[in-house]
């Protein structure tokens, strides 16, 4: 019975945390992905501060050329974009949690940078905080600029830019 006991509360112990996956699908530019991934922990939370520590995302950096695919496919722009954002439509229960995936064009964004004179890591900040709030059903083409005011707001605070 000590041993159960024991088990028991180390297992009522754990702490769950976000699920974050980052995927290198390019080669020209080096990516933290550590960095990265705490900076999405901080943005999910300050965008969604009730979230808790359970909410999933995936995030892919890929080229130019596959980017291109990806808009030609599911936006219908034959070009690339610096990114896009899938946000989950899963109703099972258990995917609740899943924000959705986001694709982030590296060198897009290592052009986007030089012109804005912008690291190159900023960018990478800048564009998974605007792929989050389209995951969280944002929409700068829909709404009355309710997303380019939050998405600035939160810039300031967790990236001190004000782009």
């Amino acid at each position: 019975m000590y041993l159960r006991k024991n088990r028991l509360r180390s297992i009522a112990s754990v702490s769950f945390t976000m699920n974050i996956l980052l995927i290198n699908r390019q080669r020209k530019f080096s990516v933290d992905t550590r960095g990265l991934r705490t900076f999405t922990e901080e943005a999910i939370k300050s965008i969604d501060p009730r979230s808790g520590s359970l909410k999933s995302v995936s995030i892919a950096f890929v080229g130019d050329r596959s980017m291109r695919r990806y808009n030609r496919d599911f936006r219908g722009k034959d070009k690339p974009t610096d990114v896009l954002s899938f946000p989950s439509d899963s109703n099972e229960e258990e995917f609740t949690d899943y924000l959705g995936d986001i694709i982030i064009s590296t060198e897009t964004a290592a052009r986007d940078a030089h012109e804005l004179n912008l690291t190159f890591d900023v960018e990478l900040r800048m564009l998974i905080l605007h792929g989050l709030l389209h995951l969280y059903g944002y929409d700068h083409e829909a709404d009355r600029g309710e997303m380019t005011r939050l998405e600035r707001r939160l810039r300031r605070r967790l990236l001190l830019v004000t782009r």
